[in-house]
């Protein structure tokens, strides 16, 4: 068990400047800082916020978090880095200059409720067909037309992308579609597109989908709504609702009309004969065509032939396409489009923008490249100018068996806790270790504990590809013990049992008097001379044990690999039978 050392010192002569975008993802932040992302999360909720590490947070609560770390935040209006947000406000244009856009809406919701079937239904095409599963796969964005206005949609693989643009300072949307299907209700990933789409605060309409089916519920829709201060219109409040059935198009017609209504309100606007600006939706490579990037025009107008610069990347537009694969010579502001001609493939979520020649496209890269390694060094200076201290402190993940255990575990290691030590539940609850513990324990460099409790599914092997360490108890007692050591820095390795293969037996063959061998087929990796072995039958281990002698026809040989036949004996086991299950391990550290 790894033990992590937080360090801090407060130095008031210097203090860093780091610049912050509007809003920014707390491991995003985490990394800014050079600390871990639970340090900020414990941040966080000293100052009375509740987020994770995937949230997003607005630059005023960054801001804090910064000082407390010895930094400060760069304000908006102070921040210098080119690579910060591209929010339109359009108070340095020309009103004259300025013309309607069409408003760019993103479609949020928990998976399954109907997003992709809703846009398909838009867009008059079978998107969904051509999804693994009928769940969206990609990130794209589509354009439409309704009663002669254009509307852009953002189809995302669900809140992630989002908050992806958000945390790289892209406001992109200017309506969200909060999408739940009137079955199912708000479940978990609804919840989530709730606080993001108000972190980005742009106005919600409520698409509630599967609305023809037997086991619809409005009522029950509207009121979890309100319960998370979501009051739409028919309730008194102001959030306009739309039932919809993504299947027959029943409601779309309305819920378009909303949003060219919502559109009017907020006067989206912006000058479409500056230079362009925006942001990159999604990138690939092509084997044929080469980087291809999916740009949201935001500003201005883009045109075949313009040299983008992307970051660190740039390149001249040679061929320029819209959604309908059709090639183009200018797209205008809130347009989607697929450009080639980049060097590199640039992150979804960066800013892109036009530069006059070559020779300025590589003097704008040198520039970010030389903020981004003048950043690093700042940080990396402050940050050594603050470490001092020993606060010792063991993050940990920790499944039980049993709900009923989960506050004895938690009492008895909270009871660890002093001046110079600390012992930080990340996350506690009953049930198995399962791939979305070990992704947590990545994400905050945390151990996880089973309290007689196992890995699921593929939560080992994901755990060993991952360096995430896991470790299985049946006794609190050795639970605090080994916890206790980690803070004081003596524990021991661990061992654990590493699988091998798996045999089933077909025939016993009676060696003398006493000597059984199994004749077995290997179905799984393979037995090994030197490996131990589990007897299981009709389920049930019933013997553990060393191998004695493993042949392969007449051969002795030192494994049997897969698919091939073999005989083994084992010590001190002499009652094999037929369909019996060997399963070979190996004792390996953890």
């Amino acid at each position: 068990m790894s033990s992590q050392i937080n360090q801090a010192e407060n130095n008031e002569d210097v203090v860093a400047v780091i610049d912050i975008p509007a809003a920014i993802m707390v491991s995003d932040l985490a990394d800014q800082l050079d600390v871990g992302a639970v340090e900020v999360v414990k941040a966080l909720m000293r100052g009375g916020y509740m987020f994770s590490v995937n949230d997003v947070i607005e630059h005023e609560i960054a801001s804090v978090v910064c000082q407390l770390f010895g930094f400060q935040a760069a304000s908006m209006s102070e921040s210098g880095t080119e690579t910060n947000s591209i929010v339109i406000d359009n108070k340095d244009e020309d009103p004259k200059q300025l013309a309607t856009r069409p408003p760019i809406v993103t479609i949020l919701g928990h998976v399954d409720h109907g997003k992709t079937t809703l846009l398909d239904n838009i867009r008059k095409t079978n998107v969904v067909d051509g999804e693994s599963g009928g769940i969206t796969q990609h990130i794209a964005a589509y354009q439409i037309k309704h009663n002669e206005s254009r509307i852009t949609f953002l189809d995302t693989p669900g809140h992630e992308a989002f908050t992806a643009m958000r945390a790289r300072g892209a406001q992109v949307t200017d309506i969200a579609i909060l999408v739940v299907a009137s079955d199912d209700g708000v479940m978990p990933q609804t919840i989530e597109a709730i606080d993001h789409v108000r972190a980005a605060d742009v106005p919600i309409i409520v698409a509630v989908t599967k609305k023809d089916l037997p086991n619809a519920d409005l009522d029950k829709v509207y009121r979890q709504l309100s319960e998370r201060d979501l009051l739409i219109e028919d309730w008194g409040g102001e959030v306009i609702s739309i039932p919809i059935s993504g299947i027959t198009g029943d409601g779309v017609p309305e819920l378009l009309e909303n949003i060219q209504l919502v559109a009017e309100i907020s006067e989206l606007k912006a000058n479409p004969n500056r230079t362009a600006q925006g942001v990159v939706v999604e990138a690939r490579k092509d084997k044929s065509k080469g980087n291809i990037a999916t740009l949201l025009v935001q500003t201005g107008t883009l045109s075949q032939g313009d040299i983008l610069v992307i970051g660190n990347t740039y390149g001249k537009i040679r061929a320029m396409f819209d959604d309908q694969g059709d090639r183009i010579k200018s797209a205008h502001p809130s347009t989607p489009v697929e450009v080639m001609g980049l060097h590199d493939i640039p992150e979804a979520g960066s800013i892109f923008k036009v530069a006059e020649s070559d020779k300025f496209a590589k003097e704008m890269v040198d520039k970010y490249e030389r903020q981004i390694r003048a950043e690093a060094t700042k940080l990396q200076d402050a940050h050594a100018r603050n470490i001092s201290g020993d606060l010792r402190q063991v993050d940990l993940i920790i499944k039980t068996d049993v709900q009923g255990t989960i506050e004895p575990v938690k009492v008895a290691l909270e009871n660890l806790n002093s001046d110079d030590c600390r012992v930080n539940v990340i996350h506690i609850a009953s049930g198995g270790i399962t791939e979305r513990d070990v992704l947590l324990a990545v994400a905050s460099d945390a151990v996880v504990i089973g309290f007689r409790s196992l890995p699921e599914g593929g939560a080992g092997p994901l755990a060993k590809k991952e360096g995430v360490e896991i470790r299985e108890y049946d006794v609190i007692y050795h639970l605090v013990e080994d916890v206790s050591k980690a803070l004081e820095g003596m524990l021991e390795p661990t061992y654990g049992d590493v699988y091998v293969g798996r045999a089933s037996v077909r025939a016993v063959f009676n060696v003398g008097r006493r000597v059984k061998v199994a004749g077995i087929f290997v179905s799984d990796g393979k037995i090994s001379r030197d490996s131990n072995i589990r007897v299981f039958r009709g389920g049930s281990e019933i013997f553990v044990g060393s191998v004695s002698s493993l042949k392969h026809f007449k051969d002795d040989v030192r494994e049997v690999a897969n698919g091939f036949e073999g005989g083994v004996s084992m010590d001190g086991f002499n009652d094999f039978e037929e369909d019996d299950v060997l399963e070979a391990y190996n004792t390996e550290t953890l």
